[in-house]
């Protein structure tokens, strides 16, 4: 099985007491009921028969760590034959051929007593009955209804949870995708103090469980095709997901989606036309420089404009020109993304901050 590269969205970091690598990437809790409008279509009504079953992977393989018990172990392997694979080749970047040298490095891994910990944390935190699993479960259900909608021949995956060791938060196989559940444990988690930042810390709450799992499945039905060290073609690009995800999501927002502060987000609303003007003005919009076109998608304060300008700003100028052109176009989002022609969007969007 083939894993997809994942797009991450923040920094990597070293972690010397887990003996880990960090991967940070982007993502609410939904009732059940909602309507929703967006995209020229219709209110819709969630129903609980639509509801989507959530593969308890991380669960299952849990009680064949904490017992090593052989029985555990072939029940995983029978119920979940997939996600091995896929865990062994995003843990170990491959998995050995020979199965008890996989299984003993696996369960070494996971027995290390720092990582058990959180694991055990992790599936109490997210226990079937929890508020938090029973949010991701509705809110992930409405968000992959409404893809469906817009989206009609788009493949619905089967969801997994699993426990990476803090490493990737989703990863995604053929028709299939699973969330990292202990990079969601909240901001004040104590071990997160450690090893990651304020900034960091904000996007590990488990209201990002859903949203990071639809803009990662997004990403991977529509990928990026645009010129990655030039900054009109990532604006464009990173604005369509977001847009798209305003029209899947109960009450999503450029704030919630980005997990943007009161104080970040009016300043980005009052500095567009300033910021606007020095991306112009510097020459940053086309000129391809990829050292360049990364500082407008770090999550860490955008020093490099101002001292209070916040990270992230190219999604933001992204989403505004899409925004944009979607009302001046009256375009449907399947229309949206067959547009592959930054500068054409951007033309017809009219954008003047």
């Amino acid at each position: 099985m083939k894993i997809q590269e994942r797009i991450t969205l923040h920094s990597q970091f070293s972690v010397n007491a887990l003996e880990m690598r960090f991967k940070t990437v982007w993502l609410v809790v939904l009732l059940v009921e909602s309507m929703f409008y967006g995209c020229n279509s219709k209110p819709v009504v969630l129903t609980g028969d639509e509801l989507i079953h959530i593969n308890r992977f991380d669960s299952a393989l849990f009680v064949w760590i904490d017992s090593d018990d052989s029985v555990a172990l072939k029940k995983v392997e029978n119920d979940y034959p997939q996600m091995f694979d896929i865990l062994g080749k995003a843990l170990f970047e491959t998995r050995s051929e020979d199965a008890s040298v996989f299984y003993d490095n696996l369960i070494n891994y996971y027995s290390e007593p720092t990582l058990k910990a959180l694991y055990r944390d992790a599936v109490t935190r997210f226990s079937a009955d929890s508020a938090a699993f029973v949010g991701i479960r509705n809110e992930l259900s409405f968000g992959f209804m409404q893809m469906k909608r817009l989206f009609a021949s788009m493949q619905i995956p089967d969801v997994y949870l699993h426990v990476s060791g803090l490493q990737q938060n989703v990863i995604v196989a053929d028709n299939l995708i699973s969330c990292s559940i202990d990079k969601y444990m909240g901001a004040d988690y104590p071990l997160y103090r450690d090893f990651f930042y304020d900034y960091q810390r904000k996007n590990m709450n488990p209201e990002r469980v859903a949203k990071d799992c639809l803009n990662v499945w997004l990403k991977s039905e529509f990928p990026y095709k645009g010129k990655n060290n030039v900054l009109l073609d990532r604006m464009i690009y990173e604005g369509k997901i977001i847009y798209l995800l305003t029209q899947t999501g109960y009450d999503y927002n450029y704030q919630n989606l980005t997990s943007q502060t009161d104080k970040e987000y009016e300043w980005l609303l009052d500095y567009e036309k300033t910021l606007w003007t020095t991306i112009i003005e510097r020459k940053h919009l086309y000129t391809p420089d990829m050292a360049t076109t990364s500082k407008y998608f770090q999550p860490s304060p955008s020093t490099f404009i101002s001292n209070e300008a916040p990270g992230n700003p190219g999604y933001f100028i992204g989403y505004r020109i899409v925004e944009k052109y979607m009302k001046k176009t009256k375009s449907s989002c399947e229309e949206l993304m067959k547009n592959g022609d930054a500068q054409d969007i951007l033309k017809k969007s009219e954008y003047k901050p």
